[in-house]
């Protein structure tokens, strides 16, 4: 039989332009009654939706239906476009066909899937300037925490020589959250390779920008989330080798992850389906797989717009006096769209409040989910900035005029956040009460 299956539209032809996304149309309110254009910064936390993407959920609504097992005509259409889409995730990463691609909620989600599949007394390598969900989910007493220095290779190969005998494996990240500096994954792979450990990458600030080659980096395991990657519809992916999670216990129990159950017991499937018990989320996995095909098409036009937007912003922010940018690995390192920074003197979160206030500008202020690391490259919080596909030079030179002016609203702490003292922007009317 032929299925009548949704086409994505994201399969268009490769221009020099970059991909649109829904949020680049989104006008907000001022405090002073004016509207403007939103100057999205804040692409690190959550990505806007690529029209693409929006378009090909719109298109596979009418035939959602439950995966797997139903003899609907929608439930198959469902079924091959949600196994569908993970090929096109294998393909996205570069994964090879015996590698298992399990859909998860996100990121954070696809790591503890995997914590909960090491062999036992498997020893784990994470550095502490990590986002909190390549650093939390190991537990037991063989984690060994890294600082990272300029000579990463070295500090991972003097920590791996210190782990006992057995398993290991390696988190590496290969964006930083905090300061988007790119890690060299393909050297900590090799320095992985000689202590015979295996490694995870956690791709969930890389993918948004640079392809992502699972061969290439010589990586294990990949985990990446559709909401950093313009597909904001709850879906993540773990992708990796097959034998330690065909091994372990299933991540949830229940309906899709048995293969029979009986009065005297349980068996499990031994593919994805193991770790997926439950509904899976079709329209999440669609979502996540449009992504990927549309970015994989643009990726020259990606790199370009966001390198020349990236030099706009740091090189302004370098002209301000009292702004310090953070790194890692010091101010030349290459990164991707993500600067964080401090202005001496000012709360990291009154200059959120006011840029959002007076100048329709988001960006993010605070820990950003990796304490330790911001907590010793700012000795606090911090403010960040990150581009994307919807940012444009007009809000780059809109945060940095903004910066040099300073607030003009009187502001107050609110429940924790600062607030203009007079503040009478509407709600969308979607949150209007009546």
């Amino acid at each position: 039989m032929t299925l009548a299956i949704p086409h994505a539209r994201a399969a268009v032809e490769v221009t020099a332009s970059v991909p649109s996304v829904a949020g680049s149309r989104l006008t907000v309110p001022l405090v002073d009654g004016r509207t403007v254009q939103y100057a999205n910064l804040d692409h690190a936390a959550s990505a806007p939706c690529l029209d693409a993407v929006q378009d090909a959920v719109n298109e596979l609504l009418p035939w959602y239906a439950s995966v797997h097992r139903g003899a609907g005509y929608a439930s198959q259409v469902s079924t091959r476009v949600y196994e569908r889409a993970r090929e096109v995730v294998r393909e996205f990463v570069n994964a090879r066909r015996t590698e298992e691609v399990i859909f998860t909620r996100n990121t954070t989600d696809a790591l503890n899937l995997l914590a909960r599949a090491l062999p036992r007394f498997t020893s784990v390598i994470v550095f502490d300037t990590d986002h909190h969900a390549a650093m939390l989910p190991w537990r037991g007493p063989n984690v060994f925490r890294v600082t990272p220095t300029d000579s990463v290779e070295r500090d991972l190969d003097e920590a791996l020589g210190q782990t006992p005998t057995g398993p290991r494996l390696v988190v590496v990240t290969g964006a930083a959250n905090v300061t988007g500096e790119l890690w060299p994954v393909a050297r900590l792979s090799a320095v992985a390779r000689r202590h015979g450990a295996r490694i995870v990458l956690d791709a969930a600030q890389l993918a948004p920008h640079r392809p992502v080659d699972m061969r290439a980096l010589d990586v294990d395991y990949v985990v990446l989330s559709g909401h950093k990657l313009y597909a904001p519809f709850g879906a993540g992916a773990l992708v990796g080798r097959a034998d330690w999670l065909r091994a372990a216990h299933p991540y949830l129990a229940g309906g899709g992850a048995t293969r029979q159950v009986t009065e005297h017991g349980v068996s499990w499937h031994y593919g994805p389906e193991r770790h997926e018990a439950g509904t899976p989320n079709v329209v999440g996995a669609h979502a996540l797989a449009v992504a990927c095909e549309t970015l994989g098409k643009h990726w020259d036009a990606v790199a370009a717009h966001e390198e020349a937007l990236l030099d706009r912003l740091r090189t302004g922010l370098a002209a301000i006096p009292g702004v310090r940018q953070l790194s890692i690995f010091g101010d030349d390192s290459p990164r991707v769209g993500v600067v964080s920074f401090t202005v001496e003197g000012q709360d990291p979160g009154l200059v959120a409040a006011y840029l959002s206030a007076e100048h329709g500008i988001g960006v993010r202020d605070g820990l950003f989910c990796a304490h330790i690391a911001t907590a010793r490259l700012a000795g606090g919080r911090a403010l960040r900035a990150s581009l994307g596909l919807g940012s444009t030079a007009e809000h780059v030179d809109r945060l940095l005029t903004a910066l040099r002016q300073g607030p003009a609203e009187e502001y107050e702490l609110v429940d924790g956040r600062f607030a203009p003292v007079e503040d009478s922007r509407p709600l969308p009317a979607f949150l209007s009460t009546s």
